[in-house]
C-alpha cells in the first residue's frame, strides 16, 4: 500500500480487497468502525505474565511444588493450569472463580468452620 494513504483509506482498501464473505464476518462480529486490521497480535501465551511478573506455567510450577505430590491428581493439576492462565489473560471468568474461592475462604473462617 502507498506510504501517502491514510489509516483509513489502508483500512478501506484491505477491507475491499478481502472475500464477501470475510467482509459479512467482520462486519457482523465486530462492524467495520471497530474492526482494525492494523491491530498488534497478542503475545504468546507462553510469555505473557501477571502482575508478578511470572508466566503461567511458572505460577503453575510454583504452586504444585508447594502442594504434598500425593494430594493431587491429573485433573487437580489440570485445574491450577487453566486458573493459572486464565488469570494471566485477564479473564474474567477465572478472575470471578478466584474472588469467589476468596470469598468462601473468608466466610468459612467467619462461621470458624476451617
Amino acid at each position: 500500500m502507498a506510504d501517502n494513504m491514510t489509516d483509513e483509506e489502508k483500512k478501506k482498501a484491505v477491507f475491499e480487497a478481502m472475500s464477501p464473505r470475510r467482509q459479512k464476518h467482520i462486519l457482523k462480529k465486530v462492524g467495520y468502525e471497530n474492526w482494525d486490521p492494523f491491530e498488534k497480535p497478542k503475545d504468546p501465551i507462553d510469555i505473557r505474565k501477571d502482575q508478578s511478573n511470572r508466566t503461567s506455567q511458572a505460577l503453575v510450577r510454583e504452586f504444585l511444588q508447594s502442594r504434598p505430590m500425593e494430594g493431587y491428581s491429573n485433573s487437580y493439576g489440570r485445574g491450577v493450569l487453566e486458573m493459572a492462565v486464565g488469570i494471566v489473560n485477564d479473564d474474567d471468568r477465572f478472575i470471578a472463580m478466584y474472588e469467589f474461592a476468596l470469598w468462601y475462604r473468608a466466610l468459612l473462617e467467619k462461621e470458624r468452620l476451617v
